[in-house]
């Protein structure tokens, strides 16, 4: 996984996975697209390549470069602990310390508010 997530921490690698997911390209066609030497393409394609987010094909004489996402399967399932609810245990721990919470800022408020008493002692 940290290979992924070292692969897709570069912007010009990230424009070239997007770029494969609507079809397979060829390295020279790929290049077009950046304003980096063909050389600095060829390493980000290699990086692709050795986190195995992209598989290449040899046609002839080019080598086609194919989006592969079993990779990103595994860094999605990490992700997704962070965006999936809370467990039913965690929720209602959670709720137990609102209601404290709530409880006491209504006992706070009770004191606060409450008039005083405007009849001083011994004057009645």
């Amino acid at each position: 996984m940290d290979d992924v997530v070292g692969a897709i921490a570069d912007q010009v690698r990230r424009d070239i996975l997007a770029m494969l997911r609507r079809s397979p390209l060829p390295a020279g066609r790929i290049a077009e697209h950046f304003t980096i030497s063909r050389p600095a393409v060829s390493r980000h394609l290699r990086v692709l390549r050795e986190s195995d987010l992209v598989r290449d094909e040899l046609v002839g004489r080019n080598r086609i470069y194919v989006l592969n996402t079993e990779p990103l399967a595994e860094l999605a399932e990490w992700l997704a602990q962070f965006t999936r609810p809370l467990s039913l245990e965690q929720r209602l721990d959670a709720l137990e310390t609102e209601v404290y919470r709530l409880r006491r800022e209504q006992r706070t408020n009770q004191t606060v508010t409450k008039p005083p008493d405007l009849r001083e002692e011994g004057t009645a």
